[in-house]
């Protein structure tokens, strides 16, 4: 059996019988037999390898050099090198095509213990084993790069992005994927998802599609000791944990003047409704629940309209939904009820009547999604004005990714039934 860590050691490939024997040693004697050299317990390695790792008692590594172990032994090789800290986190590392050399590609975590595993095997083919222990020193840094993410605990729609936001700015793509990879997020069930650079100290996850009904969504670090920079390592971050409620999305069609307001697939309410006007069009697309503000006092001049045009307002404005930073709502029109269902009155709003609008305001939560279709407006911008990650489509989203950038989809994680044989 393969291990399942990623970074496992690339190289010369060994003969099955042997890897089995060198990864479980001699109590696997299945494929053994009398003068088998496989058979014997692994031999201690330790004349056979060196590493650049500190030897002597109190002695630590420098975090910001590589981690290297060498083959001294010109009739043995190296087999496979496994390096783990003492919270289980894998460093990932390349082994030479002859054997001979294996160095860490990915950081190591500042004022840490680590274990190196080593496997060899002689000319012979017989087995030998060395486990090497060091510790890393304090980063000499003055920076930290801490990281907060978002939303808070709670229920939300499935649209809902998980977002962090970095103490520090993060502009080198070689820099950018040593904090992605160690920015984890794990939802149950399972669903393929991806991380999106919005700009040089905030980053967004969302899965391809919208998060499952009823699901659990956690998010954490394993960034804190690692080193990003010469003058920035990795800080603290506070884990997330929240959970997704129905599957709710209103979509609005501007065309026609209605809203039509689905929960888990179902039409559960169609209302008369009216979007922007000529020169005030609503944004076309999906935009996500922001929230919601029993009571709102709206006034022109804080878009732009000066006082005393024809365009200005200032309206006392109840149950209005947020859904995006500058100003668009649903929200409670009774002044135009006469024009809901037939014509688009608004400055770029959705008004309705205001028992459809106070039904709409309890029926919505955070994170739902409301979807405007046939407006003359411009698409939602994905970032900068509230949530429109779902503007993207999975090639776009996964090319603002530092690890995914550029890379072919792999199999959904709810088609790996798929890939699995029929049970007989």
């Amino acid at each position: 059996m393969s291990h399942s860590v990623p970074f496992r050691a690339r190289g010369r490939i060994v003969a099955g019988c042997t890897a089995l024997v060198v990864a479980l040693g001699a109590g696997a004697a299945g494929c053994s037999g009398d003068g088998d050299p496989l058979a014997a317990a692994p031999y201690d390695a330790a004349d056979q390898i060196s590493f650049n790792g500190p030897t002597g008692a109190g002695q630590t590594a420098d975090p910001d050099q590589p981690l290297e172990v060498v083959a001294e032994d010109s009739d043995g090789r190296i087999t496979d090198v496994t390096a783990q800290d003492a919270s289980g986190r894998y460093v990932a590392g390349e082994l030479s095509a002859d054997g001979t050399r294996w160095h860490s590609v990915s950081p190591l975590a500042a004022d840490t213990r680590y274990t190196v595993r080593v496997s060899t095997e002689n000319d012979d083919g017989e087995p030998g084993r060395e486990v090497l222990t060091f510790r890393t020193g304090r980063p000499a840094a003055n920076k930290r790069l801490d990281v907060t993410f978002g939303p808070e605990a709670g229920t939300y729609g499935v649209g809902q992005p998980v977002t962090a936001e970095l103490s520090e700015p993060v502009r080198d793509p070689a820099q950018r994927a040593v904090v992605e990879r160690a920015l984890k997020v794990r939802s149950t069930p399972a669903v393929e998802g991806a991380w999106h650079w919005v700009d040089d100290e905030e980053l967004h996850y969302r899965p391809r599609d919208y998060w499952p009904v009823g699901a659990t969504v956690e998010a954490y670090s394993t960034l804190e000791g690692i080193k990003i920079s010469d003058r920035v390592w990795g800080g603290g971050a506070k884990p997330l944990r929240f959970t997704t409620g129905d599957r709710v999305i209103a979509v609005t069609d501007a065309a026609a003047h209605t809203m039509t307001v689905y929960r888990n697939g179902e039409e559960i309410r169609r209302i008369p409704v009216t979007t922007g006007k000529p020169g005030f069009e609503t944004r076309n697309g999906v935009k996500v629940v922001l929230g919601k503000e029993p009571f709102v006092r709206m006034r022109s001049s804080t878009v732009g309209i000066a006082e005393g045009s024809a365009d200005s307002y200032d309206l006392p404005v109840h149950f209005a939904t947020r859904v995006t930073w500058s100003g668009e709502y649903v929200h409670a029109a009774p002044w135009s009820v006469a024009s809901q269902g037939s014509a688009n009155v608004s400055h770029g709003c959705v008004g309705m009547s205001t028992g459809n609008a106070e039904w709409f305001f309890g029926t919505v939560r955070e994170g739902d999604l409301v979807e405007v279709v046939n407006s003359y407006g411009e698409t939602m911008e994905p970032f900068g004005n509230g949530f429109g990650d779902w503007n993207l489509d999975w090639k776009q989203w996964r090319a603002g990714s530092a690890l995914t950038g550029g890379k072919p989809d792999g199999p959904r994680p709810e088609d790996a039934a798929r890939l699995r044989p029929a049970q007989v």
